[in-house]
């Protein structure tokens, strides 16, 4: 069950300012080499992620769930001057083909990559967020959101990716996956949170974002 009709995707690709011919090629190989390549972010979505990063010129990013590599470079392209983006997956096989393009993309200064479990490596990072990303195991997502409140400057955003999990969210409960009742249960969490501001786009597979008053 797809949210975005193809004819949809097709039109909005055509009238978004295309891919860098590095992030083509990253794309490319994804799909060609990496299992579930529709985790990717992707064209659309990628070029959101850095509009956002652009328009905060934030000091600070965290992405939980770095897969290859893409979201990472396009939200590195709006960081400020001295600006430094966390990245975190806990698949190290990922890491050579996230490394090598970040390399090449002229980030290795402002991208820091870290392999591991996201619950054990965001309590030690000593830094205040300007613009946190989770898009990682779905059933982790509540968890994360509170890991990272603290450490997300007053008026910061969080984006978290896949809240409408192809539709399935307006499924009946019974007919849900887990990884669904998990998104349910997350965008539930983020309009309940009397310290935040939330509005959930249809973009792709669905985006929240969440401002903290």
């Amino acid at each position: 069950m797809e949210v975005i009709p193809p004819e949809i995707q097709a039109f909005a690709e055509k009238y978004t300012t295309p891919e860098t011919e590095l992030l083509y090629r990253l794309h490319r190989e994804t799909y060609l080499k990496v299992d579930q390549p529709h985790m990717l972010s992707g064209h659309v979505q990628g070029r959101f992620l850095s509009m956002v990063s652009q328009m905060l010129r934030p000091a600070r990013i965290l992405e939980i769930g770095t897969y290859t590599g893409y979201s990472a470079i396009c939200l590195a392209q709006g960081l400020a001057e001295n600006g430094l983006l966390h990245t975190i997956d806990v698949n190290e096989e990922l890491e050579e083909i996230s490394s090598r393009y970040i390399t090449e993309a002229g980030l290795r200064q402002k991208i820091v990559q870290h392999t591991g479990k996201a619950a054990q490596i965001i309590p030690q990072l000593d830094e205040v967020f300007d613009l946190v990303f989770i898009d990682a195991d779905k059933a982790g997502y509540g968890a994360y959101y509170d890991l990272v409140w603290e450490k997300l400057r007053p008026g910061g955003f969080i984006l978290a990716d896949n809240v409408l999990y192809h539709g399935e969210v307006v499924l009946p409960e019974a007919a849900q996956s887990n990884n669904a009742k998990a998104m349910v249960r997350f965008v539930e969490k983020a309009v309940a949170d009397g310290r935040a501001e939330t509005l959930l786009l249809s973009l792709r597979d669905g985006v929240m974002l969440i401002r903290k008053k």
